[in-house]
Protein backbone atom coordinates (compact mmCIF):
# COMPACT_ATOMS: atom_id res chain seq x y z
CA UNK A 1 0.00 0.00 0.00
CA UNK A 2 1.49 3.85 -1.00
CA UNK A 3 1.63 6.30 1.08
CA UNK A 4 -1.00 8.10 -0.92
CA UNK A 5 -3.24 4.74 -0.66
CA UNK A 6 -2.89 5.00 3.39
CA UNK A 7 -3.49 8.73 3.67
CA UNK A 8 -7.19 9.30 5.72
CA UNK A 9 -8.48 12.19 4.18
CA UNK A 10 -10.22 14.51 7.19
CA UNK A 11 -13.95 14.21 6.98
CA UNK A 12 -15.85 17.78 6.73
CA UNK A 13 -18.99 17.74 8.79
CA UNK A 14 -22.17 17.89 6.00
CA UNK A 15 -24.64 20.87 7.09
CA UNK A 16 -27.97 20.78 6.42
CA UNK A 17 -31.06 23.09 7.32
CA UNK A 18 -33.87 21.87 9.28
CA UNK A 19 -37.65 23.34 9.47
CA UNK A 20 -38.31 21.77 12.97
CA UNK A 21 -36.58 21.43 15.97
CA UNK A 22 -38.45 18.33 16.64
CA UNK A 23 -36.32 16.43 14.28
CA UNK A 24 -33.18 17.07 16.62
CA UNK A 25 -32.85 14.73 19.34
CA UNK A 26 -33.16 17.21 22.67
CA UNK A 27 -30.48 15.68 25.08
CA UNK A 28 -27.98 16.47 22.04
CA UNK A 29 -29.18 20.06 21.27
CA UNK A 30 -29.25 20.81 25.00
CA UNK A 31 -25.91 19.58 25.70
CA UNK A 32 -24.03 21.32 22.93
CA UNK A 33 -26.07 24.60 24.08
CA UNK A 34 -25.36 24.13 27.94
CA UNK A 35 -29.11 24.48 27.99
CA UNK A 36 -28.98 24.53 31.87
CA UNK A 37 -27.25 28.02 32.11
CA UNK A 38 -28.88 28.68 28.68
CA UNK A 39 -32.51 27.64 28.71
CA UNK A 40 -33.85 30.76 26.52
CA UNK A 41 -31.85 28.58 23.83
CA UNK A 42 -32.96 24.84 25.15
CA UNK A 43 -34.64 22.53 23.19
CA UNK A 44 -37.86 22.91 25.13
CA UNK A 45 -37.80 26.58 24.82
CA UNK A 46 -37.83 26.35 20.92
CA UNK A 47 -39.85 23.52 20.22
CA UNK A 48 -42.64 25.34 22.66
CA UNK A 49 -42.32 28.31 20.72
CA UNK A 50 -43.10 26.09 16.90
CA UNK A 51 -45.84 23.67 18.40
CA UNK A 52 -47.71 26.87 19.74
CA UNK A 53 -47.85 28.57 16.72
CA UNK A 54 -45.51 31.40 18.32
CA UNK A 55 -43.48 30.96 15.28
CA UNK A 56 -44.39 29.31 11.91
CA UNK A 57 -44.63 30.24 8.14
CA UNK A 58 -47.73 32.55 9.51
CA UNK A 59 -46.04 34.23 11.90
CA UNK A 60 -42.94 35.44 9.13
CA UNK A 61 -40.63 33.36 11.39
CA UNK A 62 -40.07 30.34 9.60
CA UNK A 63 -37.95 27.91 11.09
CA UNK A 64 -34.35 27.22 8.97
CA UNK A 65 -31.98 25.87 11.92
CA UNK A 66 -28.51 24.82 10.61
CA UNK A 67 -26.97 21.57 11.69
CA UNK A 68 -23.56 19.92 11.25
CA UNK A 69 -23.20 15.98 11.41
CA UNK A 70 -20.15 14.04 11.52
CA UNK A 71 -19.26 11.17 9.64
CA UNK A 72 -21.00 8.87 11.84
CA UNK A 73 -23.94 11.10 11.50
CA UNK A 74 -23.75 12.92 15.01
CA UNK A 75 -24.84 16.30 15.54
CA UNK A 76 -21.39 17.91 16.19
CA UNK A 77 -22.69 22.09 15.72
CA UNK A 78 -25.73 23.78 15.14
CA UNK A 79 -27.01 27.15 15.11
CA UNK A 80 -31.13 28.19 15.74
CA UNK A 81 -32.28 29.76 12.80
CA UNK A 82 -35.30 31.33 11.03
CA UNK A 83 -36.35 32.49 7.35
CA UNK A 84 -37.96 36.10 8.26
CA UNK A 85 -40.06 38.26 6.06
CA UNK A 86 -40.58 41.21 8.84
CA UNK A 87 -38.09 42.32 11.71
CA UNK A 88 -40.58 42.17 15.01
CA UNK A 89 -39.41 40.42 17.76
CA UNK A 90 -35.79 41.14 17.48
CA UNK A 91 -35.10 43.57 19.54
CA UNK A 92 -32.17 44.75 17.07
CA UNK A 93 -33.80 47.28 15.47
CA UNK A 94 -33.02 47.01 11.12
CA UNK A 95 -36.21 48.73 9.80
CA UNK A 96 -34.60 51.88 8.45
CA UNK A 97 -31.78 49.53 6.70
CA UNK A 98 -34.85 47.69 5.14
CA UNK A 99 -36.30 50.97 4.28
CA UNK A 100 -33.21 52.00 2.96
CA UNK A 101 -32.55 48.88 0.08
CA UNK A 102 -36.05 48.56 -0.46
CA UNK A 103 -36.06 52.69 -1.68
CA UNK A 104 -33.07 51.34 -3.89
CA UNK A 105 -35.58 48.62 -5.62
CA UNK A 106 -34.03 45.83 -3.91
CA UNK A 107 -35.88 43.23 -1.57
CA UNK A 108 -34.94 43.49 1.87
CA UNK A 109 -37.16 40.02 3.19
CA UNK A 110 -36.30 37.25 3.54
CA UNK A 111 -33.88 37.74 5.65
CA UNK A 112 -32.25 34.79 7.79
CA UNK A 113 -31.75 35.53 11.96
CA UNK A 114 -30.15 33.23 13.98
CA UNK A 115 -31.49 34.06 17.14
CA UNK A 116 -34.12 33.00 19.98
CA UNK A 117 -37.19 34.54 18.57
CA UNK A 118 -38.77 37.47 21.21
CA UNK A 119 -35.87 36.98 23.63
CA UNK A 120 -33.27 39.52 24.13
CA UNK A 121 -30.94 37.35 26.30
CA UNK A 122 -27.31 36.92 25.23
CA UNK A 123 -26.43 32.82 24.95
CA UNK A 124 -24.41 30.68 22.53
CA UNK A 125 -26.15 30.85 19.39
CA UNK A 126 -23.86 29.03 17.01
CA UNK A 127 -22.44 25.76 18.90
CA UNK A 128 -20.42 22.99 18.90
CA UNK A 129 -17.20 21.68 17.54
CA UNK A 130 -15.21 24.69 16.63
CA UNK A 131 -14.60 23.91 12.99
CA UNK A 132 -18.06 22.28 12.29
CA UNK A 133 -19.39 25.84 13.91
CA UNK A 134 -17.25 27.60 11.41
CA UNK A 135 -18.94 25.29 8.85
CA UNK A 136 -22.39 26.55 10.17
CA UNK A 137 -21.70 29.94 10.22
CA UNK A 138 -20.09 29.67 6.98
CA UNK A 139 -23.43 28.55 5.68
CA UNK A 140 -25.34 31.86 6.98
CA UNK A 141 -23.35 33.53 4.34
CA UNK A 142 -23.81 31.30 1.26
CA UNK A 143 -27.30 31.52 1.95
CA UNK A 144 -27.07 35.07 1.54
CA UNK A 145 -24.55 34.93 -1.54
CA UNK A 146 -27.42 32.29 -3.19
CA UNK A 147 -29.83 34.85 -3.34
CA UNK A 148 -31.93 32.88 -0.70
CA UNK A 149 -31.52 35.58 1.95
CA UNK A 150 -30.86 39.87 1.81
CA UNK A 151 -28.60 39.75 5.35
CA UNK A 152 -27.72 37.18 7.56
CA UNK A 153 -27.79 38.39 11.17
CA UNK A 154 -26.83 36.88 14.48
CA UNK A 155 -28.53 38.49 17.63
CA UNK A 156 -27.26 38.17 21.25
CA UNK A 157 -24.24 35.88 21.08
CA UNK A 158 -22.85 35.41 24.35
CA UNK A 159 -18.90 34.74 23.82
CA UNK A 160 -16.88 35.95 20.48
CA UNK A 161 -17.02 32.41 19.40
CA UNK A 162 -19.90 33.05 17.84
CA UNK A 163 -18.05 35.42 15.91
CA UNK A 164 -18.00 34.44 12.38
CA UNK A 165 -14.96 34.50 10.32
CA UNK A 166 -15.53 36.54 7.38
CA UNK A 167 -14.46 40.74 7.86
CA UNK A 168 -17.89 40.58 5.82
CA UNK A 169 -20.06 40.55 9.21
CA UNK A 170 -20.63 43.69 11.12
CA UNK A 171 -20.84 44.18 14.82
CA UNK A 172 -23.61 45.85 16.43
CA UNK A 173 -23.60 47.09 20.43
CA UNK A 174 -26.01 47.69 22.73
CA UNK A 175 -26.86 47.53 26.44
CA UNK A 176 -28.98 45.48 28.61
CA UNK A 177 -28.75 45.33 32.68
CA UNK A 178 -28.03 42.98 35.35
CA UNK A 179 -28.15 43.00 38.94
CA UNK A 180 -25.07 40.88 40.56
CA UNK A 181 -25.54 38.70 43.61
CA UNK A 182 -22.69 39.97 45.73
CA UNK A 183 -23.35 37.55 48.17
CA UNK A 184 -25.84 39.86 50.22
CA UNK A 185 -27.89 37.74 53.50
CA UNK A 186 -30.76 39.58 52.31
CA UNK A 187 -32.60 42.11 50.63
CA UNK A 188 -31.78 45.17 53.33
CA UNK A 189 -28.50 43.78 52.73
CA UNK A 190 -28.23 44.71 49.51
CA UNK A 191 -29.62 47.94 49.64
CA UNK A 192 -27.29 49.17 52.18
CA UNK A 193 -24.73 48.98 49.25
CA UNK A 194 -26.71 51.59 47.19
CA UNK A 195 -26.51 55.34 47.61
CA UNK A 196 -28.85 56.81 50.58
CA UNK A 197 -30.62 58.26 48.27
CA UNK A 198 -31.54 55.26 45.83
CA UNK A 199 -31.85 53.16 49.14
CA UNK A 200 -34.69 55.97 50.66
CA UNK A 201 -36.35 55.91 47.01
CA UNK A 202 -36.57 51.75 47.08
CA UNK A 203 -38.04 51.64 50.80
CA UNK A 204 -40.54 53.99 49.73
CA UNK A 205 -41.74 52.50 46.72
CA UNK A 206 -41.91 48.85 48.78
CA UNK A 207 -43.42 50.58 51.27
CA UNK A 208 -46.59 52.30 49.68
CA UNK A 209 -47.43 49.22 47.56
CA UNK A 210 -47.39 47.34 51.12
CA UNK A 211 -49.49 50.22 52.86
CA UNK A 212 -52.40 49.32 50.06
CA UNK A 213 -52.19 46.11 51.07
CA UNK A 214 -50.73 44.48 47.81
CA UNK A 215 -48.82 41.11 48.57
CA UNK A 216 -46.20 39.02 46.29
CA UNK A 217 -45.96 35.88 46.00
CA UNK A 218 -43.08 33.87 43.67
CA UNK A 219 -44.58 30.29 42.49
CA UNK A 220 -42.94 27.66 39.67
CA UNK A 221 -45.29 27.35 37.48
CA UNK A 222 -45.45 23.80 37.33
CA UNK A 223 -48.96 22.58 37.41
CA UNK A 224 -50.79 25.10 37.33
CA UNK A 225 -54.33 25.30 36.15
CA UNK A 226 -56.15 26.55 33.04
CA UNK A 227 -57.89 28.93 35.02
CA UNK A 228 -54.61 30.87 36.12
CA UNK A 229 -52.65 30.44 33.07
CA UNK A 230 -55.58 32.51 31.41
CA UNK A 231 -55.79 34.71 33.46
CA UNK A 232 -51.75 35.33 33.55
CA UNK A 233 -52.49 35.60 29.59
CA UNK A 234 -54.81 38.29 29.72
CA UNK A 235 -52.23 40.59 31.81
CA UNK A 236 -49.51 39.48 29.65
CA UNK A 237 -51.31 40.42 26.66
CA UNK A 238 -53.06 43.89 27.96
CA UNK A 239 -48.71 45.28 27.66
CA UNK A 240 -49.28 44.61 23.91
CA UNK A 241 -53.21 45.68 23.43
CA UNK A 242 -52.55 48.73 25.48
CA UNK A 243 -49.80 49.75 23.07
CA UNK A 244 -52.18 48.14 19.74
CA UNK A 245 -50.09 45.89 19.42
CA UNK A 246 -50.81 41.70 19.13
CA UNK A 247 -48.86 39.51 21.68
CA UNK A 248 -45.86 37.56 19.95
CA UNK A 249 -46.77 34.67 22.05
CA UNK A 250 -49.72 32.41 22.14
CA UNK A 251 -51.72 31.99 25.11
CA UNK A 252 -50.62 28.19 24.61
CA UNK A 253 -46.85 29.07 25.09
CA UNK A 254 -46.21 29.55 28.54
CA UNK A 255 -48.26 26.52 29.84
CA UNK A 256 -46.43 24.41 27.03
CA UNK A 257 -42.73 25.34 27.95
CA UNK A 258 -43.32 24.91 31.88
CA UNK A 259 -44.38 21.46 31.16
CA UNK A 260 -41.62 20.08 28.85
CA UNK A 261 -39.25 22.20 31.18
CA UNK A 262 -40.40 21.65 34.90
CA UNK A 263 -38.85 24.20 37.32
CA UNK A 264 -37.93 26.43 34.66
CA UNK A 265 -40.95 29.43 34.59
CA UNK A 266 -41.24 31.40 37.49
CA UNK A 267 -44.17 33.33 38.38
CA UNK A 268 -43.75 36.66 40.65
CA UNK A 269 -47.53 37.39 41.11
CA UNK A 270 -48.96 40.61 42.86
CA UNK A 271 -52.22 39.99 44.44
CA UNK A 272 -54.59 42.05 46.02
CA UNK A 273 -57.95 41.45 47.98
CA UNK A 274 -57.34 37.69 46.41
CA UNK A 275 -57.45 39.14 43.04
CA UNK A 276 -54.35 38.30 40.74
CA UNK A 277 -53.33 42.17 40.21
CA UNK A 278 -49.73 41.66 38.03
CA UNK A 279 -47.47 39.12 36.98
CA UNK A 280 -43.62 39.08 35.97
CA UNK A 281 -42.71 35.86 34.15
CA UNK A 282 -39.42 35.12 34.82
CA UNK A 283 -37.11 31.53 33.48
CA UNK A 284 -34.63 29.88 35.44
CA UNK A 285 -31.25 29.04 35.04
CA UNK A 286 -29.13 27.21 36.60
CA UNK A 287 -27.04 30.72 37.59
CA UNK A 288 -29.42 33.32 36.40
CA UNK A 289 -32.91 34.50 36.78
CA UNK A 290 -33.96 35.89 33.35
CA UNK A 291 -36.77 38.44 33.99
CA UNK A 292 -38.85 38.22 30.47
CA UNK A 293 -42.09 39.17 30.75
CA UNK A 294 -44.78 41.16 32.81
CA UNK A 295 -48.51 42.16 32.42
CA UNK A 296 -51.26 43.93 34.82
CA UNK A 297 -54.68 44.91 34.92
CA UNK A 298 -54.63 48.22 36.38
CA UNK A 299 -51.57 50.76 36.57
CA UNK A 300 -50.35 51.40 39.74
CA UNK A 301 -47.32 53.29 40.49
CA UNK A 302 -44.20 51.28 41.45
CA UNK A 303 -45.80 48.06 40.90
CA UNK A 304 -43.51 47.25 37.83
CA UNK A 305 -40.55 48.10 39.63
CA UNK A 306 -41.71 45.94 42.67
CA UNK A 307 -43.13 42.99 40.71
CA UNK A 308 -40.34 43.15 37.72
CA UNK A 309 -36.83 44.00 39.99
CA UNK A 310 -37.74 44.25 43.76
CA UNK A 311 -38.95 40.52 43.88
CA UNK A 312 -36.71 39.57 41.53
CA UNK A 313 -33.52 40.26 43.09
CA UNK A 314 -35.16 38.95 46.50
CA UNK A 315 -35.36 35.66 44.77
CA UNK A 316 -31.81 35.19 43.16
CA UNK A 317 -30.87 36.23 47.18
CA UNK A 318 -33.03 33.69 49.09
CA UNK A 319 -32.24 30.88 46.14
CA UNK A 320 -28.52 31.51 45.85
CA UNK A 321 -28.46 32.95 42.41
CA UNK A 322 -25.94 34.41 40.94
CA UNK A 323 -27.48 37.31 38.68
CA UNK A 324 -30.79 38.95 37.52
CA UNK A 325 -30.35 39.55 33.75
CA UNK A 326 -33.64 41.98 32.97
CA UNK A 327 -33.07 42.12 29.31
CA UNK A 328 -32.09 45.46 27.19
CA UNK A 329 -33.44 48.82 27.41
CA UNK A 330 -34.56 50.47 30.32
CA UNK A 331 -32.62 53.31 31.38
CA UNK A 332 -34.89 53.19 35.45
CA UNK A 333 -33.22 49.25 36.23
CA UNK A 334 -29.98 51.18 36.16
CA UNK A 335 -30.91 53.01 39.42
CA UNK A 336 -32.58 49.83 41.03
CA UNK A 337 -29.17 47.80 40.98
CA UNK A 338 -28.94 46.94 37.63
CA UNK A 339 -25.55 47.58 36.03
CA UNK A 340 -25.21 47.89 32.46
CA UNK A 341 -23.40 45.32 30.55
CA UNK A 342 -22.91 45.42 26.52
CA UNK A 343 -24.90 43.02 24.06
CA UNK A 344 -24.00 42.35 20.25
CA UNK A 345 -25.21 41.23 17.41
CA UNK A 346 -23.56 40.48 14.01
CA UNK A 347 -24.53 41.54 10.49
CA UNK A 348 -23.85 39.96 7.12
CA UNK A 349 -25.30 42.09 4.19
CA UNK A 350 -24.96 41.04 0.83
CA UNK A 351 -25.51 44.17 -1.21
CA UNK A 352 -22.15 46.56 -1.07
CA UNK A 353 -23.53 49.56 -1.03
CA UNK A 354 -26.24 48.96 1.95
CA UNK A 355 -22.96 46.82 3.84
CA UNK A 356 -21.14 50.13 3.60
CA UNK A 357 -23.78 52.38 4.83
CA UNK A 358 -24.59 49.90 7.68
CA UNK A 359 -20.77 49.99 8.28
CA UNK A 360 -20.60 53.09 8.92
CA UNK A 361 -23.47 53.89 10.80
CA UNK A 362 -22.57 51.11 13.46
CA UNK A 363 -19.48 52.48 13.95
CA UNK A 364 -20.39 55.64 15.03
CA UNK A 365 -23.52 53.60 17.09
CA UNK A 366 -20.49 51.91 18.56
CA UNK A 367 -19.16 54.88 20.18
CA UNK A 368 -21.98 56.65 21.42
CA UNK A 369 -22.95 52.81 23.36
CA UNK A 370 -19.78 52.74 24.50
CA UNK A 371 -20.07 56.27 25.54
CA UNK A 372 -23.43 55.83 27.32
CA UNK A 373 -22.23 52.86 29.36
CA UNK A 374 -19.44 54.51 30.19
CA UNK A 375 -22.09 57.27 31.71
CA UNK A 376 -24.17 54.47 33.29
CA UNK A 377 -21.06 52.99 34.96
CA UNK A 378 -20.10 56.89 36.39
CA UNK A 379 -23.84 57.44 37.84
CA UNK A 380 -24.36 54.24 39.16
CA UNK A 381 -27.15 53.27 42.14
CA UNK A 382 -23.97 52.00 44.33
CA UNK A 383 -22.42 54.12 47.22
CA UNK A 384 -18.88 55.32 46.36
CA UNK A 385 -16.63 53.63 48.24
Amino acid sequence: MSAEDSTVTAYAPQIESVESIASVDADVWDRLFDAGHNPCVSHAFLHALEITGCVGEHTGWRPRHLLAHDADGRLVAAAPAYLKTHSRGEFVFDWAWADALERAGHAYYPKLVCCVPFTPVPGPRIAGDPGAAQLVRQAFEAQCAAGAASSAHLLFPATDQDAPCSADWMERRDLRYVWSNNRYPDFDGFLTQLSAKRRKEIRRERRRLAEQGIQFLCRPADGLDAAHWQTVYALYARTYHVRGQSPYLTPEFFPTYAALAPGRVLLIEAHLDQRLLAVAIAIVGDDTLFGRHWGTAVDVDGLHFETCYYQGIDYCIRHGLARYDAGVQGEQKRMRGFEPAVTRSLHHIAHPGLRRAVDVFLSEERRAVSDWAQSAQEHSAFRKV
